[in-house]
């Protein structure tokens, strides 16, 4: 079921609805209203060219995070390919190590 809330943004109010905690909407809303008034502050900026500014450097920093959480993955299942190849490489050993135990007791 969806959540509504009442939200402020550079002074307008904003009805959002979401299936997230209307917590976690506030804490949206607040970003967005940061943003764009960093974005206003900066110079004579409109509402609606801090708006278009605050939504580019928000998609740029997704976008970041983005790749920067493929690699994280790739990393982790380069290590995961890793830790595999050490425990099929265990067990291996460990046989090894079993027939020359057999081999060592049957002289």
């Amino acid at each position: 079921m969806a959540n509504r809330i009442t939200v402020t943004i550079c002074g307008e109010d904003y009805t959002l609805m979401a299936e997230e905690s209307p917590s976690y909407m506030q804490k949206v809303a607040a970003l967005v209203d940061a943003k764009m008034s960093e974005m206003m502050a900066s110079g004579r900026v409109s509402r609606m060219d801090a708006a278009v500014l605050a939504a580019a450097n928000m998609a740029d920093e997704m976008l970041k995070q983005q790749s920067s959480t493929e690699n994280l993955r790739r990393q982790l299942k380069g290590y995961l390919d890793d830790a595999n190849k050490a425990k099929s490489e265990l067990s291996e050993c460990k046989r090894e190590l079993f027939k020359l135990q057999q081999q060592h007791q049957k002289k």
